[in-house]
């Protein structure tokens, strides 16, 4: 079954977009995959493609609706058009400067500072989708370790089938797996390298983007991106 998530990706022509493909090694756009070659000081291109290897596959993309299949009776086709119809009812807005950082074990861009108009946004998505979203199976939810989660995401995922959203979103672009603490100076220098250039301004949220996995475990992919307003 394929699945089906909400994403915040730049437009298509957006220099971020381009600088992250390079350094993921595949443009969400196209499919398309790029010679993956380490930026990182003393890693191999294997070494690091491994390191990047989930990041690769989900695609450049902040999450605002996680990924779901869809309930039964629900088709592609009549989600196409009501995230066309949603976006069309909202408006552009700033987002913070991206900036570097670190989640965990994990790098991810991150805004500067909260925004409540994103999380006002990602919130208003899940409720306003929810019906095109299968129940989790029990696998999706063990996946999730629900023993380790807070009171609140427990019940986000059991209700929403997602634990970070509401008053639990923390909004991230991820650009790799867990990084052992020992490469995580080497990889700092080389993000930090890699982005200045593409983060240097504040940029507008001007679209929604459908992402489509065929098939669990495949690549993720633009299927939809729609302009706000």
């Amino acid at each position: 079954m394929p699945r089906y998530a909400i994403f915040y990706a730049p437009l298509a022509e957006d220099p971020l977009n381009t600088a992250a493909a390079e350094w993921l090694g595949r443009d969400v756009f196209t499919g398309k995959a790029l010679e993956c070659c380490s930026p990182v000081e003393g890693l191999d291109d294997d070494a690091f493609a491994a390191l990047v290897s989930d990041a690769r596959r989900y695609g450049f993309h902040g999450t605002l609706k996680a990924p779901f299949e869809l309930a039964e009776g629900k088709t592609i086709e009549e989600l196409e058009v009501a995230l066309a119809s949603y976006a069309s009812t909202q408006q552009p807005f700033l987002l913070p400067r991206f900036v570097i950082g670190r989640l965990g074990a994990f790098f991810a861009l991150r805004p500067a500072e909260p925004s409540t108009e994103l999380k006002q946004l990602a919130s208003s998505l899940v409720q306003e989708f929810d019906g095109f979203r299968a129940p989790l199976e029990d696998k999706d939810i063990a996946r999730r370790n629900p023993e380790r989660l807070t009171e609140s995401q427990r019940h986000n995922l059991f209700t929403w089938g997602y634990p970070y959203i509401f008053d639990d979103f923390r909004f991230h672009m991820t650009l790799t797996n867990p990084v052992p603490d020992a490469l995580a100076p080497a990889f700092t220098e080389a993000l930090q390298s890699h982005f200045a250039p593409v983060i240097t301004e504040p940029r507008a949220l001007l679209s929604l983007s459908l992402y489509e996995e065929p098939e669990r475990g495949a690549p993720f992919a633009v299927r939809q991106q729609v302009r706000i307003g």
